[in-house]
């Protein structure tokens, strides 16, 4: 059997496809399993709200901890100058990770980096 933490990299085509409750299965089911998730265009506001509200519920003494959740802004997430608006064009895509609270610790975020520190259980 392979030792190590199982990174998903999911994409933006796969993540538009879905509903929102969708997302948030296909998150948890991953994280609860002990996966790293990487979605190439981050979830909208309302969108992590209801992740953190799922996995609050989800949370358990002996067993699931939560979720570490980190999110930057890709380059088109500046604020839309008058044109952009004129023009009706929408901010970037945003990278986001997301793994189990108990084997994901947060190093360092910057605008252009997330480094994470990662065990394996």
């Amino acid at each position: 059997m392979i030792q190590g933490v199982q990174i998903d990299l999911i994409s933006a085509e796969r993540l538009e496809k879905m509903t929102v409750m969708e997302k948030i299965r296909l998150i948890l089911d991953d994280v609860m399993e002990g996966n790293i998730v990487v979605l190439e265009k981050g979830l909208a506001p309302d969108e992590q709200s209801k992740l953190i509200e799922i996995t609050m519920r989800e949370i358990t003494p002996d067993g699931f901890s939560g979720i570490e959740m980190e999110t930057y802004a890709g380059e088109g997430d500046r604020k839309p100058g008058f044109l952009d608006r004129l023009l009706g064009k929408k901010s970037g895509a945003r990278l986001t990770v997301i793994g189990p609270a108990d084997q994901m610790k947060t190093i360092k975020k910057e605008k252009d980096l997330i480094s994470a520190w990662v065990s394996s259980r």
